[in-house]
């Protein structure tokens, strides 16, 4: 188990997971800006099989702009990353923990902003 992401198993397919968890994103003010399906780019650059795996960039606009409002470089770290993948044929999905995250940055004021990201994240999780 890793420090930096918060992971549930999903009784759902692949593409049921992956529209689930977009939708309880938009309940939670996130908009999928960025759907990135690294299966098909590992295929299509290294000619390497993998499982099912998709990255979800997700935003939310009034946390991202907070965010670089006190901070103008946090564009680097911005925690919305959300994956859905395959693994020994269950699904799961996983967000990054923006409080770890931004734990490297050295701007209290953050803190807040990432607080909130993770508990709308989570719950986005949740609610799949």
């Amino acid at each position: 188990m890793n420090t930096y992401g918060y992971t549930k198993q999903v009784d759902l397919s692949f593409e049921e997971a992956i529209d689930s968890v977009t939708h309880t994103l938009q309940e939670q003010g996130f908009w999928v800006l960025s759907h990135i399906d690294i299966q098909e780019k590992m295929k299509e650059k290294l000619w390497e099989d993998m499982n099912k795996y998709v990255i979800l960039w997700a935003c939310n606009p009034k946390l991202a702009f907070e965010a670089l409002s006190s901070e103008i470089e946090i564009g680097l770290l911005l925690p919305c990353n959300v994956i859905v993948y395959e693994s020994d044929a269950k699904v799961f999905i996983s967000a990054i923990v923006p409080s770890v995250a931004l734990s490297v940055v050295e701007n209290n004021s953050l803190q807040t902003m990432a607080e909130t990201a993770e508990t709308k994240l989570k719950l986005a999780i949740d609610n799949v």
